[in-house]
């Protein structure tokens, strides 16, 4: 934990019109263009890794992690959909003075990232998926990997997410004081990408870092994002129109680089990178690939200003 990352420049909450709140972090300069980071699963608002948070300064991009509800400093609260977090974004970036931005879905944060340039779609200039889950549900379901697991798996969580989400709390407190030794166990089980992902000493910092803010009192999000997989997402693959970037390792053993595929053969505008030799963890090193691709999106001379319109999000 002593190699030195670059930290957040702000972190906060913001309060939701029903009262519940969103935690966040933010790097790089206020009035830069905005890149919206959405965290795996597990993960918070520090998941960002080190290389993003230099590139951040270096390239003028205001990069936004946001906790989804039931992590770090987010309010636990259960989505009927994800129509619902496109429209708990558009408050956030409405408030905040974000008016075009782009989004970054790593893992579990993938359904999220594809929702808002869905939704959100006149504000969404980009959207970049590294590992994203597939859908488990609907036309567009993918079999095997996660989607299979989350749609067996969410109707038992429901049920029990209460004392789940009490141990889980519990087993991050008690990894605080052993945290070098459990992500080395861990890493005995991923493949040869993802161990080197471990090996980073700046990397291992960040991962540890995250866990240990966003778990400190409440790992309810983790639970609540097996239910949005599982579910219909409300729209179609089809239907984004968005252009999408999305980076998957041919080595990934927990989602398959076959639903990488699968999303992008339905997309309309999709480009499709396969990482060879890395693991699920493998998108985080292409973040100034990533980056490069976003902002190349950003329209010529457009600089960052609120949005005064406050449509909500097209829900079929």
């Amino acid at each position: 934990m002593s190699t030195p990352i670059t930290p957040p420049r702000f972190e906060g909450t913001y309060r939701l019109q029903d009262g519940r709140k969103l935690g966040y972090a933010e790097y790089g300069p206020i009035d830069g263009r905005a890149i919206l980071w959405f965290h795996g699963t597990p993960g918070g608002r520090r998941q960002i890794p080190p290389r993003a948070r230099e590139l951040a300064n270096e390239l003028g991009v205001r990069l936004i992690a946001i906790e989804r509800p039931g992590v770090g400093d987010s309010t636990s609260h259960t989505y009927r959909s994800l129509a619902e977090w496109a429209a708990d974004i558009q408050s956030f970036c409405n408030a905040k003075g974000v008016d075009l931005f782009a989004v970054c879905g790593l893992s579990g944060g993938g359904p999220y990232a594809l929702a808002c340039a869905y939704y959100l779609e006149d504000r969404v200039v980009a959207a970049a998926i590294l590992g994203g889950v597939a859908p488990a549900a609907g036309a567009d379901a993918a079999a095997g990997g996660v989607s299979t697991l989350a749609r067996l798996g969410a109707p038992l969580l429901r049920r029990l997410h209460v004392p789940l989400n009490f141990l889980l709390v519990r087993l991050i407190r008690g990894f605080a004081s052993k945290a070098d030794a459990a992500v080395d166990f861990a890493a005995r089980f991923m493949p040869p990408g993802d161990q080197a992902v471990f090996d980073d000493p700046a990397m291992r910092h960040m991962f540890i870092d995250d866990i240990l803010l966003a778990g400190r009192r409440q790992m309810q999000a983790m639970l609540h994002d097996v239910s949005i997989f599982a579910m219909d997402w409300g729209f179609l693959l089809e239907e984004i129109r968005t252009p999408v970037y999305l980076l998957y390792g041919d080595a990934d053993n927990i989602v398959p680089v076959e639903h990488g595929e699968h999303i992008a053969a339905r997309l309309q505008n999709a480009e499709f990178r396969v990482r060879a030799g890395e693991g699920h963890l493998g998108g985080l090193g292409a973040t100034e690939e990533i980056f490069n691709d976003l902002l190349a999106h950003w329209p010529a001379g457009k600089k960052p200003r609120a949005r005064r319109k406050k449509a909500a999000p097209k829900i079929k």
